[in-house]
């Protein structure tokens, strides 16, 4: 066998190199899945491209018909962690023309350090006060954070009714609950940080709870589709904090194997949002886009397919437990390094998470 030569090799290397650096520089950020909807052959040429958290499951009915409406767009589709995502518009620049994310801090950090576009329509200005934020972030489902319980493990006779019940549940059994315990990893999960300071800000039994999720060798996920997965399968008795919206539309929840229980003390509630960036090439179908989405309300056909709730102010008068999470800078907060750290750190030391 011959071997090439140094010169040769050299040459080899730093090929190599360039193709890396390149590569790299092309996509720092890391993507999950993508799909793309093609316009209809003969269709005009214009491309819709959007990066989301929302898994394809759920969404995909959303731009089917979205796309039915409108068969002149060729829609790419790109799904992304919270934190990836905020990466792709804020450091590279990547060249979406939606942004859609569950993380309501980032989205806002996002609006609020200038990379957003404002708009504005009829259809943007029917939504309330607090599913809008500065004509650059439109909220267009309202999603609770949830308890989700094994259907095998739990009789009606004891589903927790709130987080004091459950804290109590848990203490009572530890032989049942070891290990069998979900909720998320708020350091790799930007929606699983945004609901445990939430939790943090507006109950003192959060803390609590985390101690003894902690003493019980809770599992931590980076989502809530892996979290009703498992409890679905049985490996998992309970999950913490799991999309609602998730659960019921979760081809792992078929057959009633799951329980989604609402805590009566508190319910956060996520408003899953919409942002054009700035730089976006293709604005116009954006704005298609924008008020098709907040606009879910008037289209229960698709709503009943994707189970993402559409904004409706009189499910939060219904029920003073039921609290959507407000924008505005107070979002910002615990963004601030320090006081991430901070969290973090007790977090840690609650969950004795090493």
């Amino acid at each position: 066998m011959r071997y090439p030569g140094p010169a040769l090799f050299l040459n080899l290397l730093l090929s190599l190199m360039l193709i890396v650096v390149s590569s790299t520089a092309a996509g720092g950020f890391e993507t999950e899945a993508q799909k793309v909807y093609g316009a209809p052959e003969g269709a005009a040429g214009r491309t819709l491209r959007i990066i989301s958290t929302a898994d394809l499951d759920v969404f995909d009915p959303i731009l089917v018909a979205f796309q039915a409406e409108n068969p002149g767009i060729r829609i790419e589709y790109t799904i992304a962690s919270t934190s990836e995502l905020m990466k792709a518009i804020s450091v590279e620049g990547a060249p979406f023309d939606l942004a859609i994310s569950s993380a309501m801090d980032l989205q806002t950090k996002l609006a609020n350090d200038g990379y957003a576009q404002t708009y504005r329509s009829a259809a943007t200005d029917g939504l309330p006060q607090w599913a809008r934020w500065r004509n650059q972030l439109f909220a267009f489902t309202q999603e609770p954070a949830v308890l989700i319980l094994s259907a095998k493990e739990f009789g009606k006779d004891d589903i927790p009714a709130t987080r004091e019940d459950l804290i109590n549940l848990l203490r009572s059994d530890p032989d049942r609950f070891r290990g069998r315990i979900g909720t998320y990893d708020v350091r790799v999960s930007g929606f699983g940080y945004l609901m445990a300071t939430q939790d943090s800000r507006n109950t003192e039994a959060y803390w609590r709870l985390m101690e003894v999720m902690g003493r019980l060798d809770a599992r931590l996920y980076c989502c809530s589709g892996a979290m009703i997965r498992d409890v679905a399968n049985g490996t998992l008795a309970l999950a913490y904090n799991v999309l609602g919206s998730y659960a019921g539309a979760s081809p792992s929840a078929e057959g009633g194997s799951v329980k989604v229980v609402a805590l009566q003390d508190l319910v956060n509630v996520m408003l899953r949002t919409a942002l054009i960036p700035k730089n976006a090439g293709n604005p116009e179908d954006a704005h298609r886009l924008v008020d098709f989405l907040v606009s879910l309300s008037t289209r229960p056909a698709i709503v009943a397919r994707s189970g993402l709730p559409p904004i409706d102010d009189n499910v939060l008068k219904a029920n003073n437990a039921i609290r959507p999470i407000r924008f505005g800078p107070g979002l910002l907060v615990f963004l601030d390094q320090q006081k991430r750290r901070n969290f973090l750190r007790s977090w840690i030391s609650s969950l004795e998470q090493e």
